[in-house]
């Protein structure tokens, strides 16, 4: 992204053709839109990538080998869409212990015995895979900006914010969404889901050409680029970008992108106790609102028929046992 003398990328500049993308020309205005960034990731010839290429595959498989001590009860129904907070932090310290455990998958060599995942707190990225000797070179050979997201909460998308500037992306560095549930959907272990896994810099440069060029708004779209450039900051530097008008507080809502929507959409396909996410995620939905029992019932009612035209050979003792599920899961909401 180019700069002026002050430091902002202007959404009226025009920007280099990468590849066969092609920029769009506003016919009216004369403005020229860039296209959208291309992926940024190592290529095959850094000494390191087939660890890279090893750490994204064990994180895909990751959930699958998740264990955690924590065990939720008890929990009222207004309290359940607090988790992601509450509960988010250790979640992604498990997820860290989980990924020295699996080494085996991402070193199966043994080549990396020196490094180990570690968490930096209040730095980017949150992880970091990294020399217990530190006259090792590279001391880091990548990071990971590491999100947990509550599959279940009211949005049906993460809230979290994503604003740090490109270059201090390394290009290895990845920005991992890890979404989660409740084994027994409102009380057991957290569970966790296949997560998203995108390059850092290119979801920070997404991110911008996105506030930039794609909103559909009449607001000021500049944005004032952080000066950083160094991978692997310190907590004292400066690395997010800050937009000259956003009066709703959404730059760096990164969901709100549409980058992680095809993944979403798959998400909430999967299914938790034989119901999938979806259902679950609307259904938990109602008791943030202010919903009468009667209302409720209903709600119970349309969702147990719609998931039965989504399984058309479900029985009638089937979709009543849904249905069931449910009012269970009812009865110890509205008691909580």
């Amino acid at each position: 992204m180019q700069r002026d003398q002050d430091g902002i990328a202007s959404g009226k500049r025009s920007q280099p053709v990468q590849g066969n993308l092609v920029s769009e020309v506003d016919t009216t205005s004369g403005v020229v839109t860039p296209p959208e960034p291309t992926l940024w990731e190592p290529d095959d010839s850094w000494e390191h990538i087939d660890v890279f290429e090893a750490v994204k595959k064990a994180l895909t498989a990751l959930p699958y080998s998740f264990a955690t001590d924590l065990v939720i009860t008890g929990v009222a129904a207004t309290d359940l869409f607090s988790f992601n907070t509450s509960l988010g932090a250790s979640i992604e310290n498990q997820v860290v212990k989980a990924l020295n455990e699996i080494r085996p998958l991402w070193d199966p060599n043994q080549r990396y015995l020196l490094y180990r995942f570690v968490r930096q707190s209040q730095r980017f990225p949150d992880v970091i895979l990294r020399a217990s000797d530190p006259t090792l070179e590279p001391n880091i050979i990548m990071g990971i900006e590491l999100k947990g997201w509550y599959a279940l909460a009211t949005e049906s998308e993460p809230s979290f914010r994503y604003t740090v500037t490109p270059p201090v992306c390394a290009p290895a560095d990845l920005l991992v969404v890890f979404p989660w549930a409740l084994s027994s959907v409102v009380s057991g272990s957290p569970q966790l889901f296949e997560p998203y896994v995108v390059g850092a810099r290119y979801a920070a440069e997404y991110r911008n050409w996105h506030w930039q060029y794609k909103r559909n708004t009449s607001a000021d779209t500049e944005i004032r680029l952080s000066t950083s450039t160094n991978h692997y900051p310190v907590k004292s530097d400066q690395i997010a970008d800050v937009p000259a008008s956003d009066s709703g507080k959404n730059f760096g809502r990164f969901a709100r992108t549409n980058l992680m929507k095809p993944y979403i959409d798959e998400l909430y396909r999967q299914e938790l106790s034989g119901i999938p996410l979806a259902a679950w995620q609307k259904f938990l939905s109602l008791f943030s609102e202010d919903q009468t029992e009667d209302r409720i019932n209903s709600a119970l009612d349309r969702m147990s028929k719609e998931y039965a035209q989504g399984k058309p050979r479900l029985s009638i003792e089937a979709i009543e046992g849904i249905k069931t599920r449910l009012t269970e899961i009812t009865a110890l909401l509205q008691s909580g």
